[in-house]
């Protein structure tokens, strides 16, 4: 959203920690890279045991991939949040509040049923004032639509 129009953005629009997910990435072909060459350089392993590296590599990456996965995607019906292993479609009328307090390691959503869901894809870890800026456009959103009732378009 832009602070001096006001604007909401056009929708769908994502919302993902793009630099957490670059370092993740980055650093998950690094490891699978590293560990696979030792495993494949070391003279005196047997074709199993460099299999098992191989394996290895390619599981702490897949891990690291899994930690890349958060993001919210936000269209006209709702939002679809993807945590680490878990993803949950939301209508608008659902979401009461988007709180990310100072301190919170990412945004929570407090929902109509009484409970509160994290939303991974905004974290303030390595952008701040990014999440920030996400965090309120998402709330804005979240404001403008649960009022203005599912599909209605606004001017």
């Amino acid at each position: 959203m832009s602070e001096s129009t006001g604007r909401l953005p056009a929708l769908p629009v994502t919302f993902r920690p793009a630099r957490t997910r670059a370092v993740l990435h980055a650093a998950g072909i690094a490891l699978f890279v590293a560990v696979s060459l030792i495993g494949l350089l070391l003279k005196q392993l047997g074709p199993g045991e460099r299999i098992s590296f191989v394996f290895t590599a390619a599981l702490l990456a897949g891990v690291l991939f899994l930690l890349a996965r958060p993001k919210v995607v936000v269209d006209e019906d709702g939002v679809t949040v993807v945590n680490i292993v878990g993803r949950r479609r939301l209508e608008w009328a659902q979401i009461l509040r988007v709180n990310l307090r100072p301190g919170d390691p990412w945004v929570f959503l407090d929902l109509s049923d009484g409970s509160s869901m994290p939303v991974l894809g905004i974290q303030p870890g390595i952008a701040k004032a990014r999440a920030v800026d996400d965090a309120r456009t998402l709330r804005a959103l979240a404001e403008d639509r649960s009022t203005a009732g599912p599909g209605t378009v606004r001017d």
